[in-house]
């Protein structure tokens, strides 16, 4: 994409009403634009990104066996009025008349609405285990929206339902789940750490979240400081073996990682000292097992091998995609702007052309353009005729991983500039070899 063409509204100051850093930085790099309270409209770059994050969510989810449907943003209150949960929810829950006077609501999850689809089509154990996952748009009323997407009213968000014939089942998919997770946030450039947690309205004795740890997390947290060195990595696993995903469940939660809800002072009291940590976390998913919760209320029963009819054992998986954005920008930034992990970025690389007009600086920029477009990768070319400064500006405010800086002066010499936007570091290079290293960064990324 040519800078001259894009429509990317970015702002010099700093917005007075953004008091965190990744609203602020969303903000000013033209990212999104507050349509009401809570609610915000995806300006290109945003939605950009916003797309690989949700792409890289499905790719995950499907890995493990999950099959991805839609469903819709409104539902039927009868439904919550069935599972008991429609006067429990509270006031986060935007509640609607349509034209006939029918009570509807603007879904904050799905429970219900997935129970209900389940029992009017399955009705024997041989069409188990089955897990259905959608991304989709959700409300929740929220008394006080803040932080722009990191505590919106309107957010988009991956949430999974698992049936199965018996608990052993339902654990073994709440173990893979938590697996396909780790894939997910490690993929992002994120360590979100699996923390024992509160089931909240939703339910269920089983449950963990996963947090980023992050100075503007809305929860604290506390934890073994050893779980920081865990790493999920490249590792090969069958989600079909109970062994595996259940090995690797104990291996993420085994030390102490739990948040404020659930924080029990003697079993941290056992943490060695030295690796006692306090500390705040961003909440980007959550999984839980509440067996036959919903199934019971709502009939959702299968034929089993012995000819008796059981209540199904269920568990949801929520990774707040929408909040996700937010959270990889509080994680990854300096007081320049957006540091974009390379497996999220918007772009793979920026162009900067620090001569606009000059015969040569500009035939180098559209050859490299050109280039990295024909190895299937996606640049930004900052065309625009602007000063060095301000060009340098917008790419650091952009947080683009890599930046190639073309210059007449260099270009007597044969070579561009390529730098790193985490470290800082440059090194001069052949126009070819720059695009050949990029290239193979982004080969060895899945």
């Amino acid at each position: 994409m040519r800078l001259s063409r894009y429509f990317l509204p970015v702002l010099k100051e700093n917005p007075s009403e953004a008091q965190i850093v990744s609203h602020r930085l969303m903000l000013r790099a033209g990212m999104i634009k507050q349509a009401s309270a809570g609610i915000y409209s995806w300006l290109p770059l945003g939605f950009k990104v916003l797309r690989k994050i949700e792409n890289i969510v499905h790719e995950e989810q499907q890995r493990a066996g999950h099959i991805p449907m839609l469903m819709p943003t409104l539902q039927s209150a009868d439904l919550w009025r069935e599972s008991g949960r429609y006067d429990d929810y509270g006031e986060e829950m935007l509640r609607i008349k349509d034209r006939h006077g029918r009570d509807m609501l603007y879904g904050p999850t799905n429970e219900e609405l997935i129970t209900d689809i389940f029992r009017s089509h399955v009705g024997s154990y041989k069409d188990l285990p089955l897990t259905l996952y959608h991304i989709q748009w959700k409300f929740r009323d929220e008394i006080r929206p803040r932080f722009g997407v990191m505590r919106g009213r309107e957010f988009f968000m991956k949430d999974g339902y698992n049936f199965d014939l018996t608990k052993e089942d339902a654990l073994h998919a709440y173990n893979r789940h938590l697996v396909s997770y780790l894939r997910t946030y490690e993929r992002m450039g994120l360590q979100a750490i699996p923390m024992r947690a509160d089931g909240g309205p939703i339910g269920g004795d089983y449950t963990h979240e996963f947090l980023v740890l992050a100075e503007t997390g809305e929860s604290e947290v506390f934890y073994d400081s050893a779980v920081t060195d865990l790493t999920f990595g490249d590792r090969a696993i069958d989600y079909d073996s109970v062994d595996q995903c259940a090995a690797v469940l104990e291996e993420f939660t085994s030390k102490y990682a739990r948040t404020d809800e659930t924080h029990d002072e003697a079993l941290f009291a056992e943490v060695p000292e030295a690796r006692q940590r306090t500390a705040r976390g961003i909440e980007v998913g959550q999984i839980f097992y509440f067996g036959t919760k919903y199934s019971e209320a709502m009939g959702a029963k299968v034929q089993g091998p012995d000819g008796k009819t059981v209540p199904v054992h269920m568990g949801s998986h929520g990774i707040g995609v929408s909040r996700l954005l937010g959270a990889i920008i509080e994680a990854s930034h300096d007081d320049k702007g957006i540091i974009w992990p390379e497996g999220v970025t918007p772009f793979h690389a920026g162009i900067v052309n620090l001569k606009q007009g000059d015969e040569e600086a500009d035939a180098a920029c559209d050859a490299l353009y050109a280039s990295l477009k024909a190895l299937g990768l996606d640049p930004l070319y900052d065309d625009r005729n602007e000063r060095a400064g301000g060009k340098f500006a917008t790419m650091d405010l952009l947080g683009l991983p890599w930046r190639i800086t073309v210059g007449p002066r260099g270009l007597k010499n044969g070579v561009v500039e390529l730098t790193s936007r985490r470290t800082g570091e440059s090194e001069e290079m052949p126009p070819e070899a720059a695009v050949e290293k990029i290239a193979q960064i982004y080969a060895g990324i899945a």
